[in-house]
Parts: structure tokens; sequence; C-alpha cells
């Protein structure tokens, strides 16, 4: 017998989810749990009073956090895992349909359903906000978060990337609003159907599961083409796809960016190690003063698409103008891990040759650095393959590239010869760049321990788990600072300097 969400005998709607407490009660199963977004809506689950568990290949970053909120989540995927009383299973899209929880699931009748259906459904209930677009999802998203919070609307919220500053990569609020991030991957955001969305940009990416570019911008316009009539589309007016996309909306469409006749207009900038100061025009009228707080003239870009975004959904202009310039950023996007010994590293997520570039500019204009040393690790092999010569291009700004194994995730490994690293290493050096191939995290980590000086700037960048390098660095300096100051108070103690106290009179 059928017992999933919309089945008679779990006494829920045959409809799907028609209001706030369907998930009262529940037990969900998630497989794949691991992933940001997976995370986040095992906690967002857990919050609204369902009883959660699920499973990941390995440990992942936030899972004590989900255990000591009572999530019980198994390392590994196997048969016994899958709970006699689940009802309702959520997979990621990196599951295959081998897996043994997800193929018991199925033979038991349960409803499975991917992330993006759990979205699109939880979505339902709630006035969505839909942030799409190839780069800058996660910044945005994190942005309209903050925005709507600060205000006092209090959204329910996933994004894709984890926020301290935000609580986490999802929470649940009690205000109307339900913000996503709405990636592209497998058209999972058609399963979207939002009140207000912003398309941010469109390029070639995730060419493993599209033909083309225009297939891709096909699949934006049916994004576009799914927010609510009665509600608002935002698109980059300076990007001729997105504009094209957006043109499929029945919403009403407004245009943003920095040229004159866009909707939401940003002018008057000012630039300070980085970071900009401008002024947010609406349909040429002045509307408020914005300073940011994270660096990259794209995020001013972003702040526009967030800004519109909060104000569509009755933030005030005053309270938007005060939160904008308080939001620090969310996790792996220009992360600061470190200031030590002169040396600063930062960790970001940046995977696609336009992210690369905008990235090291930005950082370099923040921090302007003696060198510039970036390890990239490339995400999958197919997009490194079809962007190979526009990864060399993209690290022009720096003076040393190093370029570890690809991160496969879901792949098998191709001809190496063709679109491997060393292959990227040989293009960046015949552009004229400095370019080191060193096969393991572990080899990388000590190439940069050995060469690193004071004023060099570090960035790990990659969507893979390149973030490791950072992690050892961060603790290979702690060590060697303790190490530091353990010697120097040895010899306060042998020259008698830890004796020269003076003691006040009673």
């Amino acid at each position: 017998m059928h017992t999933g969400i919309d089945g008679a005998s779990s006494g829920r709607s045959c409809s799907g989810f028609t209001s706030r407490a369907n998930f009262n009660g529940l037990h969900v199963h998630l497989i794949g749990i691991g992933g940001s977004g997976m995370s986040g809506a095992a906690s967002l689950l857990n919050a609204d009073g369902a009883v959660v568990s699920g499973s990941d290949l390995t440990a992942f970053d936030g899972l004590g956090q989900l255990v000591s909120r009572g999530v019980r989540v198994f390392i590994g995927h196997c048969e016994s895992q899958l709970p006699p009383d689940v009802e309702l299973v959520i997979i990621s899209a990196a599951v295959p349909s081998t897996n043994p929880e997800l193929e018991l699931a199925r033979s038991r009748g349960l409803r499975v359903i991917r992330y993006a259906e759990f979205l699109g459904e939880f979505m339902s209930t709630r006035r969505g906000v839909a942030v799409a677009g190839t780069h800058g999802k996660s910044t945005t998203s994190g942005m309209c978060v903050h925005l709507f919070q600060r205000s006092g609307l209090s959204p329910s919220f996933v994004i894709g990337a984890r926020s301290n500053q935000l609580g986490g990569s999802s929470g649940l609020g009690n205000g109307e609003s339900f913000v996503v991030e709405s990636c592209e991957f497998n058209r999972s955001f058609l399963h979207l159907r939002p009140e207000s969305a912003a398309i941010l940009n469109i390029e070639p990416d995730h060419l493993d599961c599209y033909r083309n570019v225009e297939d891709i911008v096909d699949a934006f316009s049916q994004f576009a083409a799914g927010v609510r009539q009665d509600g608002l589309l935002v698109c980059n007016g300076e990007d001729a796809r997105a504009v094209r996309a957006a043109s499929f909306a029945s919403a009403r469409i407004d245009t943003f960016g920095f040229s004159h006749g866009l909707n939401w207009q940003a002018v008057d900038l000012h630039e300070d190690e980085g970071r900009y100061s401008f002024e947010v025009r609406y349909n040429e009228e002045p509307l408020l003063r914005a300073s940011l707080a994270i660096p990259g003239l794209h995020n001013v870009s972003n702040a526009l698409a967030a800004i519109a975004l909060a104000h569509h959904g009755g933030a005030d202009c005053n309270r938007i103008a005060e939160a904008i310039g308080t939001f620090a950023g969310v996790d792996r996007r220009m992360t600061l891990r470190m200031r030590s010994h002169g040396i600063t590293l930062l960790d970001d997520y940046a995977h696609h040759p336009t992210e690369i570039r905008v990235t090291i500019d930005a950082a370099r204009s923040r921090y302007r650095p003696r060198r510039t040393l970036v390890v990239f690790q490339p995400h999958q092999y197919s997009r490194t393959r079809h962007f190979m010569d526009q990864f060399a291009d993209s690290f022009s700004n720096a003076d040393e590239v190093i370029v570890p194994d690809i991160y496969g995730a879901r792949e098998v490994r191709e001809d190496p010869t063709k679109d491997g690293a060393e292959e990227l290493v040989s293009r960046i050096c015949r552009r004229g760049g400095r370019a080191t191939y060193l096969s393991s995290l572990e080899a990388v980590t000590n190439h940069l321990t050995s060469r690193l000086s004071e004023g060099d700037l570090v960035m790990t960048m990659g969507a893979g788990d390149v973030w490791k390098v950072a992690d050892e660095l961060v603790e290979r300096f702690r060590i060697s600072d303790r190490a530091e100051r353990a010697a120097g108070e040895k010899d306060l103690v042998s020259t008698g300097g830890l004796c020269a106290v003076s003691v006040p009179a009673a």
C-alpha cells in the first residue's frame, strides 16, 4: 500500500502540500544528505516537526549540527539504514538508480522525490523567491535572506552555502516568504513556481546535461515562464541571454544593471579596497545608498537583484540600505581563512572561468598582495574539457597556479591527455603563465608550505574538496605559531625575563 506524503493512509491531502503542518510527525529519509542543499533541507524538515534521517557516502560539514538536533545520519549506503516507518524519501541529483536504499524504498512503494521537487512542494504554500543564474546564486540568495531577516520579514530559506550570519544554509521562519537558490543543473529549477525570481546571468555550463548554450537558454525561458503571473521577475538587463529568457515570463519584468534605462540601476560608484558604495535608482529615481562589506564589482550586480527582490517582498528601503552593508557573505565565497605572518588565505567555490576571473580580480583589489597564488581544483572532466582554453585564460592575473587532479564528482575519469589537470597546466604555461601540476592535495599543501612568504595571497578554488588544503594550511600555521610562542617563553625563562614582575603594595 502506498504510504507516501500524498497517500490516504498517511492522513494527508492527496493534492500534495496544502498547509504548513504537513511535515509535523512525518518520517523523511534523505539519501545524499551531505550536500549543502540536502543538509539544508534536512534542517528545514527537522525544524518543521518532521522525523528526519539520512545517509551519505562520507562525513560532511554540518553533520554534527544535524545530529545534535536529533537527525539520525548514516555514513555509507545500505538497505538496513532505511527505517521501516519512513513515509517519504528525498534523493539528491547525484544518487544513482542502483543505490540500495533507493531500490528498497521503491520496492516498498514509498514516495520518492528529488531534492528539487521537495523545494517546489515546500514553496507551493509560501511566497516563493527563487534566485537563478550561472553565477552568483548563493551570494544573492544569502543577501535576500539577510535583507528579509533584517527587515523583520522572517523568511524560510534554503541556499547552497552555509552562513553563520544567517544561521546555516537553511532556516524555518515565521513569515510568508521562502527564499531558494535555484539551480539549473538537470533543469531542477523547473520544479519551482515562485512568486518572484531573479535571473542573474546565463553562460554555458553543465554541458553534461545540456546540448549547448541555446538549450540552457531554453531551460531558463521555462523557468521564467513558471514565475507567477502576479509576481515579479528581475533579470540582468546587460546579459542578452538573460533578457531573452526573461521575455517568456507572464509576470512583471524588471531589469537591473549599470546602464541607463534599466529599472534597477547602480550609479555613482565608489571603490575602497575592492568594496563598493553606490546609489540605487529605481526607474530613474533615487531609492537608497548602499555600501557593501564584500568586495567585487560583480557583487554590486548581485546586490541590485537582492534589493529588488526584497523591495518587492515588502522590505523597507531604509532597512534594506542598512542591512546590505552588514551582509558578510556566505561560506566558500572569498572566505577569509587566515591572516598570519603577512600571508592571507582565502577559500572560494569558483569552478567556472568567469567566476575564477572576477574572484581573483576582487581579491587582488581587496588585499593588494605581493604575489597571488591560486590552487585550482578542476570540477568534472566534462566541464574541464569544454572550457579548457577559457580556464587557462581566467588565471591571467595570478602569479602562480597550482593544479591538482580533477574532482570527478559524478563522472568517470576520461582521457587525461585531453581534458586532465596536466593539460590545463600546459595551456596556462603556453599563455605565459606560471603553473604547476601536483596530483594530490597533500602534495599541494607541502609545496605551498615551503614557498609562502610575507605579502602572499593564497586562494584555494573549486567545487570539490580543495578546501582541505586551506584547512591543512591553517592547522600548520597554528602549530608553527604555538611552537614560536613556546620558544619565546623558554627564552624569557632562561634569561630571567619572567621573574621581572612587580607586585603592587597592599
